[in-house]
């Protein structure tokens, strides 16, 4: 999540286990990352919300 956070995204709410995260320029920009405690994601997970986010893997592997 700290990646989304340096590329601009903010948590705009909780809903369940999902943290719901908008772009503060752009808030119709949004991501949907889940949260199940110390378990890792999947990568074909984590895949789509980098797509979800508008950036490309090496672009998000930038921001870690």
């Amino acid at each position: 999540m700290a990646a989304l956070r340096h590329a601009g995204f903010v948590v705009d709410r909780v809903a369940g286990s999902h943290y719901i995260l908008r772009h503060q320029n752009n808030p119709r920009r949004a991501v949907s990352v889940p949260f199940h405690g110390a378990r890792d994601l999947k990568p074909g997970t984590l895949r789509n919300i980098i797509r979800q986010a508008g950036l490309t893997v090496e672009e998000f592997v930038g921001l870690l």
